[in-house]
């Protein structure tokens, strides 16, 4: 059994054993020691009245479920899939933002508890402090709305007209929501600092532990990262406990030792890879796309699948009907092709939109805007085309009071050549006209950038299966010889 220090809440003892601690075993942290709760009806948090903190944790308690559920702010995450459709592609992806939560509760907790062993004098870090900072990891999330971000920044702007909506400060509403309407009896100071956590403005270090606006680097990003490549069955070279051992509060700002330089760019560059493999994969996309009509749609013919979607969330399901398996076939859309914006045109380029294609066509079936999507995918080392290493700062030696940024012209035999890509992609929503949407797409890439467009070879597969033996050789003979005399874009 593991020993070892844990908040409590109790004004003359700070820290417990863990050997009466609560835990779960998290398939990405192992054992996650929850702080302790009683299972009275009141919900007492030992000598003080933090009854919102006992509630969210006996939420992991399945014997506390039918008094959990009434509150329901985590219960709700437990059917919120971390990843949205992305499990369409990648079926391992199934993990929900209630087990995302847990492990930014845990990591929020390992990196408050080491910058209060060293530094806690120093800073005047408070018990309130550690709860906050757990608290915040905890219901840092609790605004997500269903299917991932496809419905924070795919389907909300469509509804609202604006991409104002945040699910970081609906997550505090959602807090101010529960508190008022259940009385719950929780110290105003400490909620107000949780609040200030999810949604950062100060620079405040204990602000940045669990989102960090200015530099990117906190326990969230920490965990999802890890999590969401495992749940793929992608390889993750990025491991956190280095950095949160490690750091150091200067100035009311977290620094790291520079000889850890290299492994904050494995951080950004995973997540830059999870963008450009996982989360915006052609066919995730395209799912999302789907939805994002389906639900936004006022067409009849779209009422049934809208209805079924709604009743699947509120776990209405049918009893002995077969209405649940009636199949709503309409025709698949198909992936068309893709384009990566060239580096030398990134500061002028707008978003294509179908009727940019459509206006590029010159021949074959005559396309219309309804016939076609196109997602504009933005992957970043999230600071846009900046690099955020050059936002961090570092220090020499532990203990040091010296801190410095180091700039890309001291590394850059290390570092990509851009931190922003642009990829456009475009999908055909009727199969019969995929060849000539990516046709006009070509065209479209060719009149503004004066090159073809990337992968060819997408169009190209979906109808080569259709030709004889010595045509498929032909074509792809003719194809890679094509492609090898393609400039490298």
């Amino acid at each position: 059994m593991l020993h070892g220090p844990a908040f409590t809440g109790d004004n003359d003892s700070f820290y417990v054993d863990r050997n009466s601690l609560k835990h779960v075993h998290d398939n990405v942290h192992g054992n996650i020691f929850l702080d302790p709760v009683t299972s009275s009806p009141r919900l007492s948090f030992y000598s003080d009245s933090f009854s919102l903190f006992s509630i969210l944790i006996l939420c992991v308690d399945s014997e506390a479920l039918n008094i959990a559920y009434d509150f329901g702010l985590l219960i709700e995450l437990r059917d919120l899939k971390q990843l949205g459709l992305t499990h369409m592609v990648y079926p391992g992806a199934v993990h929900s933002r209630f087990e995302h939560s847990l492990g930014v509760y845990w990591l929020a907790g390992k990196a408050i508890d080491v910058i209060k062993e060293y530094q806690g004098n120093e800073l005047g870090i408070e018990r309130s402090d550690v709860l906050a900072v757990k608290l915040a990891g905890l219901l840092h999330d609790v605004g997500h709305g269903p299917f991932g971000n496809a419905f924070e920044h795919g389907f909300l702007p469509l509804v609202l007209g604006s991409s104002t909506w945040s699910h970081e400060e609906m997550s505090v509403k959602m807090i101010d929501h529960i508190v008022d309407k259940h009385n719950i009896d929780i110290d105003a100071e400490l909620l107000k600092k949780v609040k200030e956590m999810i949604t950062p403005r100060s620079d405040q270090c204990s602000q940045k532990v669990v989102e960090n606006r200015r530099n990117g680097i906190d326990v969230d990003k920490f965990d999802y990262i890890v999590r969401d490549s495992r749940a793929c069955g992608l390889g993750c070279n990025f491991h956190p406990d280095r950095l949160m051992e490690t750091m150091q509060v200067i100035g009311e700002e977290i620094c790291y030792p520079a000889k850890d330089y290299l492994t904050i760019h494995k951080l950004f560059s995973t997540r830059a890879d999870l963008h450009r493999i996982v989360y915006t994969h052609s066919k995730v996309k395209m799912e999302e796309s789907i939805l994002k009509e389906i639900e936004y749609s006022h067409q009849p013919e779209l009422k049934e699948p809208r209805d079924l979607i709604l009743r699947i969330r509120r776990r209405d399901l049918y009893q002995n009907d077969d209405a649940l398996i009636k199949p709503y076939l309409t025709p698949l859309w198909q992936f068309c092709n893709e384009f990566s914006v060239p580096k030398e045109n990134l500061d002028h380029f707008r978003s294509v939109t179908p009727q940019d294609i459509v206006c590029s066509q010159t021949g074959g079936p005559t396309l219309k805007v309804e016939d076609i999507a196109v997602s504009n995918v933005k992957i970043d080392f999230t600071c846009g085309r900046e690099n955020p290493l050059e936002r961090i700062k570092f220090f020499k030696d532990s203990g040091s009071n010296e801190k410095f940024p180091i700039t890309d012209d001291s590394v850059s035999h290390l570092l990509p050549a851009s931190y922003q890509d642009l990829i456009v992609k475009v999908y055909s929503k009727k199969p019969e006209l995929v060849e000539a949407v990516s046709a006009a797409f070509e065209n479209y890439q060719k009149k503004i950038f004066g090159r073809n467009a990337q992968g060819t070879y997408i169009h190209t597969y979906v109808y080569i299966n259709n030709m004889g033996e010595e045509e498929k050789i032909n074509q792809v003979s003719e194809f890679f010889n094509q492609s090898m005399n393609q400039p490298n874009l």
